[in-house]
């Protein structure tokens, strides 16, 4: 079973930035891809970013060259890096862990990008 409560979010000006956590609670926290997702209102939940357990990153084109995944295994914490944000980005951020059958989600963080 994995825990995963994720921090950081808030209201950001356009062109701004924000660090996003997650901290996973848990044993082999290191063999676990991790992503970030996001769902905006009246949207579907999206991928936005993941690192696998090996560390390869992937990104969704919107978000390449703005937004960085990375992973602490000793900490246990997933971060994403997100910069040069714009209104289109306003959505609730979740942390996702999963391997194999498994699949575990986070409660979601509020992102607002606004003027």
């Amino acid at each position: 079973q994995v825990r995963l409560v994720e921090s950081g979010g808030g209201l950001v000006q356009p062109g701004g930035s924000l660090n996003l956590s997650c901290a996973a609670s848990g044993s082999f926290f290191s063999l676990y891809n991790m992503g970030w997702h996001r769902q905006a209102p009246g949207k579907q939940r999206d991928l936005v970013a993941a690192i696998a357990s090996d560390g390869t990153t992937t990104y969704v084109d919107s978000v390449k060259g703005r937004f960085t995944i990375s992973r602490d295994n000793a900490k246990k914490t997933v971060y994403l890096r997100m910069t040069s944000l714009t209104p289109d980005d306003t959505a609730v951020y979740y942390c996702n862990a999963f391997r194999r059958r498994e699949d575990y989600w986070g409660q979601g963080t509020q992102v607002t990008v606004s003027s």
